[in-house]
């Protein structure tokens, strides 16, 4: 699905108890979905905690991408140039803009599955590690054989699989690749169906009809936006659908055993709370999200004709009626 940046410039809580100025951030992420949406929210309501509160202490210059590469760089060119304090990029296309753009400002990011593929962080630098760089941040990188197998014991029957995903997101492509490897490992089928835009998710979606039984999202921001076309068609055709994200259950997939964005990012936001008190991003270790839950729509379900066994939904942290 997904990465989020906090780029600095400075040390603004040193300026704002000198002057009272306010903290000034720029907040960037390359889409709006329910995942990035409760990213960017967590974030904030995370930062507000640790002391950093909106028109008190910090004050957002909030933008969105709409999906559009180009747009990510002009935003990161914008905030460079306003000289913004911190900048929080959301997600793997918006953060990559951001670091080649902005290379003085501090970096904390998040919502990105691989850091390092992503050149985000040095190919040098593993989880846990510092990187040197004005970079740190948490990777949001999914269980992803552990999700197929929860899925398959959904819908036992289901050999056929499929996927969509837009190909020029690296952070698809490496979920892509673990995916692959999932079902082959469990001896199931993966047909992938790839789209260059939102306007192509429904109709790819459709032509995966009378060739699976399952559908299963990556962690891929074109995708996930456009889950509820998805789950249309699903729905039309008694096909499951699975999502990483468990913000993408209440839309209409079936499960997911996945994050909760909102409640996550309290961990990147720490790594900025830090930045913004005087350490440099580069010496604040970076890492994985390491906690991860069950929820099911149970209304879903029956929509696309799965039946829930007990022991599915008594491992499930929450379900939807």
């Amino acid at each position: 699905m997904v990465l989020m940046v906090v780029v600095w410039v400075g040390a603004p809580a040193a300026v704002w108890g000198q002057d009272k100025k306010l903290i000034r951030i720029g907040v960037t992420k390359i889409v709006s979905h329910a995942a990035l949406d409760a990213d960017e929210k967590g974030f904030e309501a995370a930062l507000a905690s640790a002391g950093f509160k909106e028109g008190v202490h910090v004050s957002y210059d909030r933008q969105n991408a709409e999906g559009d590469p180009a747009k990510a760089t002009a935003i990161a060119r914008k905030f460079e140039q306003d000289k913004v304090d911190l900048v929080h990029s959301i997600a793997t296309p918006t953060t990559q803009a951001v670091v080649k753009v902005i290379n003085q400002i501090p970096v904390v990011f998040s919502s990105i599955s691989d850091p390092v593929d992503a050149g985000v962080v040095p190919k040098d630098s593993a989880p846990g590690k510092k990187t040197g760089s004005n970079v740190t941040g948490v990777s949001d990188m999914w269980p992803v054989l552990l999700q197929m197998e929860t899925y398959a014991k959904f819908v036992p029957k289901a050999k056929t699989w499929g996927t969509i995903f837009n190909p020029a997101e690296a952070n698809s492509v490496t979920h892509i690749k673990a995916i692959r490897a999932a079902a082959a490992s469990l001896n199931l089928k993966l047909v992938e169906v790839t789209v260059a835009s939102s306007s192509e998710v429904e109709a790819a979606a459709r032509s995966l009809v009378g060739k699976v039984q399952a559908i299963t999202i990556t962690s891929d921001n074109t995708t996930v936006a456009n889950i509820d076309a998805i789950a249309r068609v699903c729905d039309q055709h008694n096909i499951a659908l699975f999502a990483g994200d468990v913000d993408s259950v209440p839309r209409g997939a079936v499960a997911a055993y996945g994050m909760d964005y909102f409640w996550w990012v309290t961990r990147p936001a720490k790594k900025a709370a830090l930045v913004l008190k005087g350490v440099k991003a580069g010496d604040i270790p970076w890492g994985p999200v390491e906690k991860f839950s069950l929820v099911i729509n149970l209304k879903a379900a029956r929509a696309q004709g799965v039946t829930v066994s007990p022991d599915l939904l008594k491992r499930a942290a929450k379900v939807i009626e």
